[in-house]
């Protein structure tokens, strides 16, 4: 609100600030629900954001505990438990620093003192019922530690700092390198670059009771992969075939001609592998890997392939054995930017690792499927129940024939790849202006049936909650984007010459808990609580919530509230599918036209610009401009001077006879409602033109600015009364009460009661008091620096300069 504290020294600038400030004291807020922004969340008690407790958090890791009602977080150097109780927001911290000596070998080998030399939490995962495990960089001497948090209904959390463990293998030396891992069994599962120049690509398994297990160093096995998840998934009730699986992208061996081809591979091991007895000792002896594919049909039959994994989620159902594979994929194009999610069955992956093998005779030989005979057991597969035979039993991998070991580490990749489920994404995005990078997903029971709502976090701090329907024997389905929520707003970089610079913030992390109906959003500036609905915020009629295709709401008969299916409620209306209000709304007074709007004035100078807001609360509605005058309704006629944007109606010049009442209505499924009535009233330049050079000219000397002869900035009420008289600030404001006539006497009282309170507060006085302070400071250090030989520093030419 910089902008009312300065009066400019020109006249046109003069009516340009006139025409800004009486468009923002009668411009409509106007609350677009499938847009919220980080202060629209806040205010509506829909999030929260903790950061620490000295404000740098620097956020590496999450790890939701439902069971104890906590949410651990890792960061650099520090450590914090949170209670999630309804009543409770209790948080407790560890300091948790690299060893003695460590920070500073790191900074001896050209690390980054702030971003590399640091002990950096990237790994949280429960050991036990009574401890965590955690692990850091460790300065790039990565170490782990157990963090006692006690038993349920306990908020303990401690540490003893004088038992750490080795943690190389467990966590990646550098802190911006990509690892996976998952806890079971009391044994950890990792895919990371395991060594401190980040080049030896492995799948460890480490603690435990049975010995420590690596990939070997072959390119055919891993090829400068990019780990992203790991799960273990069990493939029946016998659980010597649990298997855990490996989500990460590398370079494609059998791409062929095409170098540096990316592809992303689902792989797989054996919970109970132990390697060979005389081949593959301590290494994995059942480790295969499948392409997942995700694309979608181009001209000709080419198809254009998201190669590039950024994210991936389990959905897990009823059926453990058979959770849905959520898969958030990017091109890699420097030419197309693009993003899908495509959906995976876990019975389509198994099938893949059940087929043929991936083959190649030679250098020059292409790729095909193995048509050879495959040793039994077949390679792969687990030593259990199904795999043991009369005379043939294998207690464990060490009981393999050497043959089937050899086959396995030759034949890592099978030929046929993983397609999603109706062979295409369920969302597919291009050209945003922005880069999808996490997904979460709720599988939500509604009126007509389940919707699985997608949760996708950016790169700029948003987060988009989207349902992809799919119609009749269309195998296209409809994205239906249902809010974008701004859950971290950029923060601000000095730059050289006083400038500030924007960096988004982008979203590192998402965990969502069904049991709170809660998201958990993890970014470096800290974690963010967001409740995944709030329906009340669709508006207040019936035909509202429909439109909004919410799952998670419907209208009750009198308000738009959360659906539950166990409800035992018999008046409840939503349509997921097909968003028809006048179906499903007809017995609620449902008119053609709902109107709830009320009239707005907007004030604007001639031949200035003026800006008409209306945002539709659905992006999928269409907005119609309407101007009436006296009795007569008419749509607006577009035109260069007169535009139409997603955001609202621009008169880039506004004339007298733009004069008159503005309605803006939107359409969506045959339903018509009034968002706006904004009542344009224009101002003759001339008259205002008058007022401020009559004003001007009888200003004291104290506001004159000798250096250049004109008037200094408009200054707030304490600078008044240090410059003059109470006589010479009531002469000043004048120009204002005489526009102020022109706009009307019944809303004179209620302007200039908004401009005293605006002008006149402690708190614009304390924030123009230190603007000048360090406006002065500029210009002391500015003569300092003019005085040195050799140096040319700029100086900001106007305090304006400074804008929050």
């Amino acid at each position: 609100m910089l902008l009312f504290v300065y009066v400019f020294g020109s006249l046109p600038m003069s009516l340009s600030l006139l025409s800004t400030v009486l468009s923002l004291l009668s411009a409509p807020q106007l609350i677009r629900v499938s847009s919220l922004s980080l202060t629209d969340l806040l205010s509506t008690n829909r999030s929260s954001i903790f950061s620490g407790h000295h404000g740098q958090l620097a956020l590496t890791s999450v790890y939701l505990d439902e069971y104890r009602d906590r949410l651990f977080l890792g960061g650099k150097d520090v450590l914090y438990s949170l209670l999630l109780g309804p009543t409770s927001s209790e948080s407790k911290e560890i300091y948790w620093p690299p060893l003695p000596g460590s920070r500073e070998h790191c900074i001896e080998t050209g690390k980054e003192p702030q971003t590399e030399c640091a002990n950096f939490v990237r790994l949280l995962q429960p050991h036990n019922r009574t401890h965590l495990l955690a692990c850091g960089t460790g300065a790039f001497q990565p170490m782990c530690a157990f963090i006692s948090v006690g038993h349920r209904g306990e908020h303990v959390f401690t540490m003893d700092p004088t038992n750490v463990e080795n943690g190389r293998g467990k966590v990646p030396h550098d802190p911006s390198l990509p690892f996976a891992s998952t806890f079971s069994g009391g044994e950890l599962y990792t895919g990371l670059t395991a060594d401190f120049l980040g080049r030896d690509s492995v799948i460890f398994r480490s603690m435990g009771s049975r010995s420590t297990m690596r990939t070997e160093t072959d390119q055919k096995l891993l090829h400068d992969p990019k780990f992203v998840a790991a799960h273990l998934v069990p493939d029946n009730v016998d659980r010597d075939n649990d298997k855990v699986y490996f989500f990460f992208t590398e370079k494609a061996t059998e791409a062929g001609d095409r170098e540096g081809a990316i592809h992303t591979r689902v792989g797989r091991v054996c919970a109970n592998d132990v390697g060979g007895q005389r081949v593959l000792v301590n290494k994995w002896s059942t480790f295969i890997k499948a392409r997942l594919v995700c694309s979608v049909p181009g001209p000709h039959g080419i198809d254009t392939h998201f190669n590039q994994l950024e994210d991936v989620f389990l959905l897990r159902t009823k059926d453990e054995r058979n959770p849905d594979v959520y898969a958030l994929f990017s091109t890699i194009s420097n030419v197309f930017q693009g993003f899908a999610v495509c959906v995976y069955r876990m019975a389509d992956i198994r099938e893949a690792f059940n087929g043929p093998f991936a083959h190649k005779e030679g250098p020059d030989y292409r790729w095909g499927a193995y048509e050879g005979r495959v040793p039994y057991p077949r390679p792969g597969v687990c030593p259990s129940k199904i795999t043991n035979q009369p005379g043939r039993e294998f207690g464990s991998t060490k009981d393999f024939p050497d043959s089937v070991l050899q086959f396995a580490r030759n034949h890592p990749l099978m030929w046929r790849p993983v397609y999603p489920a109706l062979r295409r994404p369920v969302l597919v995005k291009a050209n945003t202006p922005y880069k999808l990078r996490q997904i979460v997903v709720d599988r939500v029971e509604a009126e007509d049936g389940q919707y699985d709502v997608m949760f996708i976090g950016t790169d700029v701090g948003t987060v988009l909650k989207v349902i992809a329907l799919h119609g009749g024997n269309s195998l296209d389905a409809e994205e239906v984007t249902l809010e974008e929520l701004q859950v971290f707003k950029a923060f601000s970089t000095p730059m050289l010459h006083f400038s500030l610079l924007q960096v988004p913030t982008p979203i590192t992390s998402m965990d969502i808990s069904v049991k709170r109906q809660s998201l958990y959003v993890g970014s470096p500036a800290g974690v963010a609580l967001v409740k995944l609905h709030r329906c009340e915020t669709y508006g207040n009629a019936c035909a509202e919530c429909c439109l909004a295709r919410d799952p998670y709401c419907a209208w009750d008969g009198a308000v738009c509230a959360r659906y539950l299916a166990n409800s035992k409620r018999r008046f409840r209306r939503q349509d997921i599918r097909h968003g028809n209000p006048v179906l499903q709304c007809s017995d609620q007074n449902l008119s053609e036209d709902l109107d709830m709007t009320e009239d707005r004035m907007v004030y604007v100078t001639e031949n200035n610009s003026t800006f008409l807001e209306c945002i539709p609360r659905s992006p999928q509605a269409t907005v119609s401009w309407f101007i009436q005058r006296d009795d007569r309704k008419e749509e607006v006629k577009l035109d260069d001077r007169i535009l139409s944007t997603d955001q609202g109606l621009l008169f880039r010049r506004v004339l007298h006879q733009d004069e008159g009442s503005y309605i803006c209505r939107s359409r969506e499924h045959g339903f018509t409602q009034t968002l706006a009535r904004l009542n344009l009233q224009v101002l003759q330049g001339e008259t205002v033109d008058d007022l401020l050079t009559r004003d001007i000219g009888g200003l004291s000397d104290p506001f004159k600015d000798r250096s250049t002869g004109g008037y200094r900035a408009w200054m707030p009420c304490s600078a008044y009364s240090r410059a003059g008289s109470l006589g010479t600030i009531g002469q000043s404001r004048t120009w204002f009460k005489d526009i102020m006539q022109l706009i009307g006497p019944s809303n004179l009282p209620h302007v200039e009661e908004y401009c005293e309170r605006m002008w006149c507060n402690d708190k614009l006085r304390r924030k123009h008091k230190s603007m000048v302070e360090k406006y002065r400071q500029a210009q002391d250090s500015a003569r300092k620096v003019r005085k040195s030989p050799g140096e040319r520093n700029r100086t900001p030419r106007d305090v304006s300069l400074w804008e929050e």
